[in-house]
C-alpha cells in the first residue's frame, strides 16, 4: 500500500512541476500578450482579432490555463497558398477561423515534457465534439508523435505539423511553436454547421447547462446523493482544479461514484480524511480524470471500435487507455456506467472505479 501512495506522490510532482512553468519562470504576460509582442505571430493574432471575441478573451484571461500550438507567419503563408486564397479572404471567413483557432488551443497547461512523453496519444482540443472520421479518429483531436527527438502533431485530416520551439511560459499557460497550421477534417463543413447552429439558436449560451463543477455540486446535494467524495476532493485539491472545472474547458471528466472512492480508500488502506488531507496526491489523481476536449459517448465508442485508444489527460505525460469489452466502454480498468451528462464547459461520463496514474 505504501508503494501505491508513493507512486501517487511521484505523479503529483509531475503535475505540480508542470503546471507551474509560471512559478519557475515567473512570467508576467498572458498568452495573448506574448503572441502580440512577437512579430512572427502577427498573422495568428490577426486571426484571433478577426474571429469570435471569445478567443481573445480566453487567451487574455489570467485565471485559466491553456496550451497553444502557435503557427508562425510562414505557416499561415503556406496555408494561404495551399488554399489558393489571400490573407484578407482567410481573415474574412470568421466561421472557418473559429474552427481552426479552436483546434490550436488545448484546455489546460501541457509542458513540452508532457507532450514528449505522449507518443501515439490522442490530444483533445477546444473544438467541440464534431464526430469522427471514417477511420474513427475524433475530428476535434490531434495525435502526438515522437521520433528521433522530434515532436509532430497529426490532424484528423491527415496533415502534420512539427513542434519547433517549446515552453514559452505565460501567466495563463504555455505556447509551443509549430511550422504548419492545424486544420481538422471537414473544417469547412464544421464551420458551416457551427455557424448555422449559432444563427438558429442565438441564445444557446444563455440556455447552456451549468458547468462541470456545478453539476458535481448539484449531484452531491441531490436527494439521491452522488459524487460527494469527488466534490470533497475537488474542494480540497489545488484551487486551479475547481477554477478550471468551473470556468475552463471544454473538458471530458470521468467521474468516479462514491462507491468507487470507498473501494479505492479500502484498497489504499486510507480514510477519507487522510486522502483529503493529501492535497498533492488529490490534485494528481483528479487531473488524471480530466481530459482536455469534449468527447461524447458516441465518439468514444466509434474511436474504440477497432481497438484501444490512448487519450491525454490533464496530468502531463499520463494517458488513459479507452477500450471496449463485452459491449461496455472501459477507461483503464474502470467501466463507464453512465454517459453524456452535459455541462456548459464539457461533458461528464460516470465510472465505477477511481483511476490511478502510474509512473
Amino acid at each position: 500500500m505504501r508503494k501505491l501512495v508513493l507512486i501517487l506522490a511521484l505523479a503529483s510532482l509531475v503535475f505540480v512541476g508542470a503546471a507551474p512553468i509560471k512559478a519557475q519562470d515567473a512570467p508576467t504576460q498572458t498568452i495573448a500578450e506574448i503572441a502580440a509582442g512577437n512579430a512572427d505571430f502577427s498573422t495568428l493574432m490577426a486571426a484571433v482579432a478577426a474571429a469570435d471575441p471569445a478567443y481573445a478573451a480566453a487567451l487574455s484571461n489570467p485565471d485559466l490555463q491553456f496550451t497553444v500550438f502557435a503557427p508562425t507567419n510562414a505557416a499561415f503563408d503556406a496555408l494561404i497558398k495551399a488554399l489558393n486564397t489571400t490573407a484578407a479572404d482567410l481573415l474574412a471567413n470568421k466561421a472557418l477561423l473559429d474552427v481552426v483557432l479552436a483546434y490550436h488551443v488545448i484546455p489546460g497547461a501541457m509542458p513540452a515534457s508532457g507532450v514528449a512523453a505522449s507518443n501515439g496519444v490522442a490530444l483533445g482540443t477546444s473544438l467541440p465534439d464534431v464526430g469522427t472520421t471514417d477511420a474513427g479518429l475524433p475530428k476535434n483531436a490531434l495525435v502526438i508523435g515522437v521520433a528521433d527527438g522530434k515532436v509532430t502533431l497529426t490532424t484528423s485530416s491527415g496533415g502534420t505539423a512539427n513542434v519547433t520551439a517549446t515552453d514559452i511560459a505565460a501567466t495563463n499557460g504555455v505556447i509551443h511553436v509549430i511550422d504548419s497550421v492545424l486544420v481538422p477534417a471537414d473544417a469547412a463543413t464544421i464551420a458551416s454547421d457551427m455557424a448555422g447552429m449559432m444563427e438558429a439558436t442565438p441564445d444557446a449560451m444563455a440556455a447552456a447547462p451549468v458547468s462541470i463543477a456545478e453539476t458535481v455540486v448539484a449531484a452531491a446535494g441531490a436527494e439521491a446523493k452522488e459524487f460527494t467524495t469527488l466534490l470533497a476532493a475537488v474542494q480540497a485539491a489545488d484551487p486551479l482544479i475547481l477554477t478550471e472545472l468551473s470556468k475552463g474547458g471544454p473538458y471530458t471528466v470521468f467521474a468516479p461514484t462514491d462507491a468507487a472512492f470507498e473501494a479505492a480508500l479500502t484498497a489504499m488502506n486510507l480514510t477519507a480524511e487522510q486522502l483529503l488531507a493529501d492535497k498533492a496526491t488529490l490534485t494528481a489523481v483528479l487531473a488524471y480524470h480530466v481530459i482536455p476536449g469534449e468527447f461524447k459517448a458516441a465518439t468514444v465508442v466509434a474511436a474504440t471500435a477497432n481497438g484501444e485508444v490512448k487519450v491525454a489527460t490533464e496530468l502531463p505525460g499520463q494517458a488513459l487507455t479507452i477500450s471496449q469489452a463485452d459491449g461496455k466502454v472501459m477507461v483503464n480498468d474502470a467501466t463507464v456506467v453512465q454517459t453524456d451528462i452535459a455541462a456548459s464547459n464539457g461533458i461528464i461520463h460516470v465510472i465505477d472505479k477511481v483511476l490511478m496514474p502510474t509512473m
